[in-house]
Parts: C-alpha cells; structure tokens; sequence
C-alpha cells in the first residue's frame, strides 16, 4: 500500500474510533404520560394536557383503577406501551407511588412528581404520610375497604385555590383508592436508574410540603416550588406543563 493510501486509511480508522467513542445524542422526548393520583381523575389534566400539546407533545393520561398497586402499575404501562418513542412519566400524589414502579419501563425517560410521593424500596403511602403527617384529618373509609376525603374538608384540604364550585364537583365525583393501595410496597424504585424532577406545592394540605422535599431531596431530583394547594395541576397548570416541558428538554440532550 502507497504511504498516500495507508495515511487515508489511518485517518478513516481515527474518524470510525472516534466516532464509537463520542455520546450518543438522546431521542428527543415528544411524549407526556401523566398518572393522576387518588380522590381525583384524570380530567382535572386537562389545562396541562392543553398546554404541552401546544408545544407539540402527544399527552396521554392514564386513568388506573384505583384497586391495587399492582393494577394501577399496569395501567400506566398499558398506556406507556402505546406511545412511539421515549416517554416523560409523571405521577400526582398517590400516581407518584405508580410511576416510581412503572417508571422502570425501558421507554421511561425520566421522571416527573408533581405534589407526589416519592417512595423509595420497601415503603408504602401509609409510611411515607406517617413520617409527616399532613394537616388533613379528612380521610374516612368505606366498609368494604376504599378510601376517600370527606366532602366536607375536601376543598380546604385538596384544592383550595381551585373555584368553590368546582371544588364541590371534585369533591362529589372523587375516585376512591382501595386501602390496599397505600399498604403496598415499592420493590424497584425508577428514580434510582433515571432522573427525576418535583414539583412542591407549597400549600399542600394532603402531603404534606416537608415529606414533599426530603423525598425529592434524597432521590436527587430537581425542585421547584409552587404557591399552591394540592390540585396545583388545576390551579396553577403553568409552572406543572413549564417543569415537564424542562425534564423532556434536558432529557432529549
């Protein structure tokens, strides 16, 4: 081979080797996930849903039975196995407990808690609402298990800055989780293996924002705070779509 050919042949190699070594860019993220949490459904979503599909992502929120951890997890990953590409998940309350187990689907991206729990392995609801009580004394059970917030504290103690009246509506049409739910433990928590960022309302009656923060602190996650009630979501839909805008942004880096 002529000293020209074997200099071109060199510097192809060095062009390959350098190439398998440089990062591969991320897939960028075009999918929102969004598991609601209990005593809620999946419509009070919707200002959030309007505000990323602005921006061009296709938004899906699940809507989990509510009967068992375990069918909620599936729930969402039903969901998540029908969207094409990478996905963001994000969890509201109880959905927290879903997407912290969910979230370990191959195309989970990253994580997004918005006035969530944050569960590490081996924990439950129950534990982690012992650790710092909430300022709500409003959950009753029903004789066959199911949990709910009496009507009567519902719009001081989860959503106060929503409008009276639709207050009333949540508190009338609320989705009541099995107590099993909560009693369930997490066994492989995503935000171990995948970025995570959180959203503290800071309002919150039903978690309350201490427990919100040392969760989000020792998962690592990034934080924002949020002026609001525990239906931020509803309140306040600017700074929920803003932050997982941001997580799907730095995830498709």
């Amino acid at each position: 081979m002529s000293p020209k050919k074997l200099s071109l042949s060199c510097a192809a190699g060095l062009l390959c080797a350098l190439a398998a070594l440089a990062p591969a860019s991320a897939e960028p993220i075009r999918n929102v996930v969004i598991v609601h949490g209990a005593l809620a459904d999946g419509s009070g979503w919707r200002k959030v849903h309007d505000l990323l599909k602005a921006k061009g992502y296709n938004v899906a929120v699940v809507q989990p039975p509510m009967t068992s951890l375990k069918d909620d997890v599936d729930a969402a990953r039903r969901v998540l196995d029908l969207q094409d590409g990478p996905s963001v998940l994000v969890g509201h309350s109880y959905g927290g407990m879903v997407v912290t187990e969910a979230g370990q689907a191959q195309n989970v991206a990253g994580l997004v808690y918005v006035a969530a729990f944050q569960p590490d392995e081996g924990e439950n609801l129950l534990d982690l609402a012992g650790r710092i009580p909430p300022p709500t004394t409003g959950i009753k059970a029903t004789a066959d298990g199911y949990l709910y917030l009496d009507p009567k504290v519902y719009a001081a103690d989860f959503a106060a800055d929503v409008p009276a009246a639709e207050a009333e509506f949540m508190a009338r049409s609320q989705v009541f989780p099995a107590k099993a739910s909560f009693e369930a433990r997490i066994t492989q928590p995503a935000w171990k293996s995948k970025r995570s960022w959180a959203l503290v309302a800071t309002e919150d009656r039903a978690i309350h924002p201490d427990l919100m923060r040392m969760m989000a602190k020792r998962a690592g996650s990034a934080t924002v705070e949020v002026k609001a009630s525990h239906a931020v979501f509803m309140s306040q839909p600017e700074p929920v779509a803003g932050l997982i805008d941001k997580a799907a942004e730095a995830l498709s880096k």
